[in-house]
């Protein structure tokens, strides 16, 4: 018990420390005790908005790899590898094309869109001896580059100036971070992470077997259907605010469970806090490696991510 209280205000302490870091530093460093009209507007218009739903964002997606893992038994389930964000990137995309600027169309098509990339994958990675990690990681690498393939068919017929904003965006871009977009990723995240969190009792059983699990009274069809509908509302709901940021899914949780085990009672609501320190602090990265420009914080997250896949890729 004393551990867990240690690794909860540790994270909150982190998290702290990584938010009043990422409010202060930029292309213009600002002092909370002395600010001016225009770094005011700098501090609560432009760079609160962006770490707030930054930390949102790695909140929502650690969770959804998190809940994904523990629900497969599997290490490599995380959405940006299976193509869970991929749906959910043309489902935005799709969703700027009928329905232009309606705030609240770019979540619902992005969930949709994540909803049935997650169906199809989880559909082709079964077989009659059940379902394994390279055809699950096979499955997700086909709908990823078929679903991204699609994306690039759309974006060629984007004006120049349209295609470079968008070609950002889907590589992780926070920079045009908006308080209704927060407001709407912030719902969805808190939704999500307690639906998955409810079911981390019957979590940890399925890790051991689903006949083990059915033995011992779980309801393995409805753990099921909970944890891939909040999966994909929490990363719809991202991608339609950020764009695709990677590898935050797979990394979190599982450092989490190499420090603190793999009970999901912990690992859940750990995962919201760790996820939201490391796109807090991979964002904060994007914005200073080439100042007064700006990275992707997709290709920050990647940097770390792609390594560690490697590594669980050879172990499993």
């Amino acid at each position: 018990m004393k551990n867990r209280r240690k690794t909860a205000i540790l994270l909150t302490a982190l998290l702290a420390a990584a938010v009043t870091c990422a409010l202060a530093v930029g292309s213009e460093s600002l002092s909370f005790f002395s600010l001016d009209e225009n770094q005011q507007a700098i501090l609560y218009e432009i760079r609160l908005p962006r770490v707030l739903l930054g930390a949102c964002v790695g909140a929502s997606l650690a969770v959804a790899g998190a809940g994904l893992q523990a629900l497969l038994r599997n290490p490599l389930a995380e959405p940006y590898l299976l193509g869970v964000s991929n749906g959910a990137a043309l489902g935005t995309m799709l969703s700027f094309g009928l329905f232009g600027s309606i705030a609240v169309a770019r979540p619902a098509f992005a969930i949709i869109g994540a909803g049935i990339a997650s169906a199809v994958v989880f559909r082709m990675a079964k077989s009659r001896s059940g379902m394994n990690v390279e055809r699950l990681v096979l499955s997700g690498v086909i709908v990823t580059t078929f679903l991204s393939s699609i994306i690039v068919l759309l974006t060629s017929l984007l004006d120049a100036a349209r295609l470079r904003s968008f070609t950002f965006w889907l590589l992780g871009d926070l920079s045009q971070a908006t308080y209704q977009g927060f407001y709407l990723t912030l719902i969805a995240s808190i939704a999500g992470t307690l639906a998955i969190a409810s079911q981390s009792r019957a979590l940890n059983l399925m890790m051991i077997g689903e006949r083990d699990a059915l033995d011992f009274g779980v309801e393995v069809k409805r753990v099921r259907l909970v944890v891939f509908t909040a999966a994909s509302a929490l990363v719809g709901a991202s991608v339609a605010a950020s764009g695709s940021v990677g590898y935050v899914g797979l990394i979190v949780p599982h450092l989490l469970r190499l420090a603190i085990g793999s009970d999901n009672r912990l690992i859940v609501p750990f995962s919201a806090l760790a996820g939201a320190i490391f796109v807090v602090f991979a964002d904060t990265v994007a914005r200073l490696a080439i100042a007064p420009r700006e990275l992707p914080v997709g290709a920050i997250t990647a940097l770390v991510g792609a390594p560690m896949f490697i590594y669980l890729l050879r172990r499993s």
